[in-house]
């Protein structure tokens, strides 16, 4: 296995962006997803795509889900390989995918990453690694090109500990932003307004670069889908486990409102509907 050549398993908005790029690098590729994908190096199996390849990066939905693909490509996996778990998943569900990994002889890192749609198809993600040095070095070549930096975290389950950390700031600071332009539309101030002061304040932040369009234009197509952020904020309850995190605890209830509602596969900023357009 000298030659480069990568799996990806998961075809969601971001492994997508991931598989187009490396196919415009010309990196040798095998790509699988759950649902069928009409598209060039697709193959049947997990295992298929995994079988051979020097990088397989995992990227689904959910730890059920990534459980799944472990069990399915374990059988082909053997030393020398990298698995890289790129999903967002409890510390505990990825100790869980090591240790099936490691008993192949295979090496894992734990790899979640920071950066919707645009960052991945502008190559722009961030990831946030732990696991070997070596291990690291080895993966290095194939994330530089999806990626404008590879932070290492610690162990494995550390970066992904991150991970929910930076969800669960990035679901805060929009539902703020969400709660004080509605604020001032109501009060008559228009939205050109709004963002121009915004953009003067100490608490302008990356959110509002990123979803200041989409509010004004309702576009609402999922850069990071609403079920998805949803699902970190209940995992990131469970890492805290009996502590109190009160925002926490508000964000659950609003995007359990927005599921209800049917916004769950509406990018996450969407949320604003839910103070704009009360449910009588």
């Amino acid at each position: 296995m000298s030659e480069t050549k990568v799996a990806i398993l998961g075809l969601g908005i971001i492994g997508e962006a991931w598989a187009k790029n490396l196919e415009a690098d010309g990196v040798p590729l095998a790509l699988w997803n759950r649902t069928k994908k009409d598209r060039p190096h697709v193959v049947a199996e997990a295992a298929d795509a995994a079988r051979g390849a020097t990088h397989v990066i995992v990227v689904v939905s959910d730890a059920s889900a990534v459980g799944g693909v472990i069990d399915a490509i374990v059988p082909v996996l053997k030393p020398g390989q990298i698995v890289i778990q790129s999903s967002t998943i409890t510390p505990e569900a990825v100790h869980e995918a090591e240790a099936k990994v490691r008993a192949t002889g295979a090496s894992f890192l734990d790899c979640p990453f920071t950066g919707s749609k645009p960052a991945a198809e502008k190559r722009e993600t961030v990831y946030y690694i732990g696991g070997d040095d070596a291990v690291i070095e080895a993966a290095r070549p194939v994330l530089q090109r999806l990626s404008k930096a590879i932070l290492p975290i610690g162990g494995i389950g550390a970066a992904s500990a991150l991970k929910l950390a930076m969800n669960l700031n990035i679901a805060g600071v929009a539902q703020t932003l969400c709660e004080s332009l509605s604020l001032a539309r109501s009060a008559g101030i228009a939205d050109e307004v709004y963002f121009s002061a915004l953009k003067l304040n100490v608490s302008n932040s990356g959110i509002v670069a990123l979803k200041e369009r989409l509010i004004r234009e309702e576009d609402f197509a999922p850069q990071f889908s609403l079920k998805h952020m949803y699902k970190d904020l209940r995992q990131a309850k469970t890492v805290a486990g009996r502590r109190h995190f009160p925002l926490l605890e508000r964000l659950l209830e609003v995007y359990e409102a927005g599921t209800g509602r049917g916004f769950s596969d509406d990018d996450f900023i969407s949320l604003i509907r839910l103070l704009e357009r009360p449910k009588v």
